[in-house]
């Protein structure tokens, strides 16, 4: 394997962290109707680092990556976090 494509493979393996990462926080601000408590680039920040570490624990579990239950943690992890910036407990229903 060549350093490209070691380049290559890595990013191909962090992309859907990173694409989940760019997402998210605009996502969040549409389900959430609000701003949120924590800035845009600082929730990107945060999705980025928890995605990434779901997929490497989903490699190491597994034993390789690509599996659908890494994706379903990486989603289950990003909608938390997400909530938990957005201070998701404190936010009033408007449904009465």
């Amino acid at each position: 394997m060549t350093v490209w494509q070691l380049i290559l493979h890595l990013l191909n393996f962090v992309l859907p962290a990173l694409a989940m990462a760019a997402f998210m926080p605009w996502a969040g601000r549409w389900v959430m109707r609000s701003r949120g408590a924590v800035p845009v680039r600082r929730r990107m920040a945060v999705h980025a680092m928890c995605g990434v570490g779901v997929l490497v624990a989903g490699l190491v579990v597994q034993g390789h990556d690509g599996e659908m239950a890494t994706y379903a943690a990486l989603l289950l992890v990003a909608a938390t976090a997400e909530w938990a910036m957005h201070r998701g407990w404190k936010l009033q229903s408007t449904h009465s």
